[in-house]
């Protein structure tokens, strides 16, 4: 059932009708998924806002966790929603579950579903906000894509609604869910490297104005009949902010065609990059934010501050040639945005560098001073280097011999999603819960912030203000920008 248009009835009456009868729609009896049976009762049904490559990818990893089902979708894009509804319905169909998925352009309409539990939100980091917000007011738990949100406003608008509306919340760093990553966290958190006086947190750039965008890819273009630009746009005010497909990656369908007797199957075609928004100021927060909510949240978390940020910022350059910015915790410790490994500096990962050793650690490996404090099975590959068995054999296809790093799935989600799906159940607090993603959220806004001014710039975690006044800092649009009407940002708290 496509919800997508609403012809002759005005959408508040349409969500009140549609209120009456979608609580029946899906059934549910006692099923089983690899071997593990599961009751209606514990039986989670799932809504996904937002369907491009990272919900696909957070798809796969609900689909490993047992009682799961995906009941509803809802993107902008009608060709992302017609492709995510055939990937659910023949995965559930697989299953011996009703295949259906129903689509929606408008995301209220899917928050107003009785029979929705939880719904994941994969959209432009500019719509996470409203999209979680709303969520929680209309009784659903949330898994949210890194990083949380846009502005530092929205992080602790989110956190009040999650809290006041008594939600399990997951944030969608599921490197907090990855063996290297637990590992090195607890080795620092055990005092084994002594104290951290300097982390080197490799993510890349941060962002760079839109109008690069337009002078390297085209300039504005028409959008595409499939797309609500509009829409998409949702909060954003700034009227720089045209449509190129960098921002909203196109896709094809995979068609059948019968002519006669004869069928034949077009393949589709994916996007081929992931959506620029999220490197362009207008729009996102660069790398900083982007590989920054992973990284400097595995720093953030290793230092014992979740929920918080390091009191400075400082721009390029400031402590080291070759950083981007860096930022400095009450207790001494300097995180910087710096290569981690010097024989292989564009790799994303971490380096804390103790009084008494160091450890490095990424999605593919972990080093340590003291390897005896690594078990084996999780030590893996140092970017840059090969397994054995990774070499390169006559005929193999290159693509099959590059590194592992080089090979590994963006987002290796499914110890993060079952996570998630036991905490609905339980009722207990996530591995990665709101104020963890709302505190990383803001210390990347606050990197960007110094960034952009060029200078320092002091943060006083507890109060959530800039200190000494700083009129400049709280003006920059990463700390608050008016949403275009006719949003607007429930919770708000605006404290400079």
């Amino acid at each position: 059932m496509n919800k997508t248009e609403n012809k002759g009835m005005s959408r508040r009456n349409f969500l009140r009708i549609s209120a009456l009868g979608l609580s029946s729609l899906t059934i549910m009896p006692s099923w089983a998924q690899n071997g593990v049976k599961v009751a209606p009762s514990d039986r989670v049904v799932l809504g996904f806002i937002g369907l491009g490559r990272q919900a696909l990818s957070d798809f796969r990893g609900f689909a490993s966790c047992a009682g799961v089902q995906v009941a509803a979708c809802c993107d902008v894009d009608s060709l992302k929603r017609e492709r995510f509804r055939r990937t659910v319905a023949q995965w559930q169909s697989s299953r011996s579950m009703n295949e259906r998925c129903d689509m929606y352009e408008q995301y209220e309409e899917l928050l107003n579903r009785k029979d929705i539990d939880a719904v994941e939100v994969a959209s432009p980091d500019h719509w996470h906000t409203l999209h979680t917000i709303h969520a929680c007011q209309a009784g659903k738990d949330v898994y949210c894509q890194k990083p949380l949100t846009y502005t530092i406003t929205e992080a602790y608008a989110m956190i009040d609604a999650v809290r006041q509306n008594h939600r399990v919340f997951q944030t969608g760093s599921q490197q907090r869910s990855g063996a290297t990553f637990q590992k090195a966290i607890e080795i620092i958190q055990a005092g084994k490297i002594g104290h951290v006086e300097k982390i080197y947190s490799k993510v890349g750039d941060p962002p760079r104005p839109i109008e690069k965008m337009y002078e390297e890819f085209g300039g504005v273009q028409p959008i595409p009949a499939n797309l609500n630009f509009n829409l998409w746009l949702g909060p954003l005010n700034d009227p720089k902010i045209e449509y190129n497909e960098q921002l909203c990656p196109q896709i094809v369908l995979e068609q059948t065609i019968t002519k006669g007797k004869k069928t034949e199957v077009i393949p589709g075609k994916s996007e081929g990059f992931w959506g620029a928004w999220r490197w362009y100021r207008e729009t996102g927060n660069g790398y900083t934010a982007d590989w920054g909510a992973h990284m400097h949240d595995i720093a953030n978390c290793a230092m014992g501050f979740d929920g918080l940020q390091p009191v400075e910022y400082y721009p390029r350059n400031y402590w080291n040639e070759g950083e981007a910015y860096s930022c400095r915790w009450p207790d001494g410790t300097i995180m910087m945005e710096h290569a981690y490994l010097e024989d292989s500096p564009n790799s994303q990962g971490l380096k804390f560098m103790g009084t008494n050793g160091y450890v490095d650690v990424s999605r593919s490996h972990i080093e340590c001073s003291d390897m005896s404090l690594i078990p084996e099975d999780i030590r893996g590959t140092r970017p840059g280097q090969r397994r054995p068995q990774q070499q390169p054999q006559q005929g193999r296809n290159q693509a099959q011999a590059r590194p592992q790093q080089a090979t590994q799935a963006y987002e290796v989600s499914s110890p993060h999603a079952q996570n998630f799906i036991d905490c609905i159940r339980s009722r207990e607090q996530t591995i990665a819960p709101i104020e963890a993603g709302a505190g990383t959220a803001v210390l990347c806004c606050l990197c960007n912030i110094a960034y952009e001014l060029g200078r320092p710039v002091k943060w006083n975690p507890a109060t959530r203000t800039f200190v000494g006044n700083d009129k400049e800092a709280a003006a920059h649009r990463l700390y608050y920008y008016e949403y275009r009407k006719p949003y607007v940002l429930p919770y708000l708290d605006k404290r400079c």
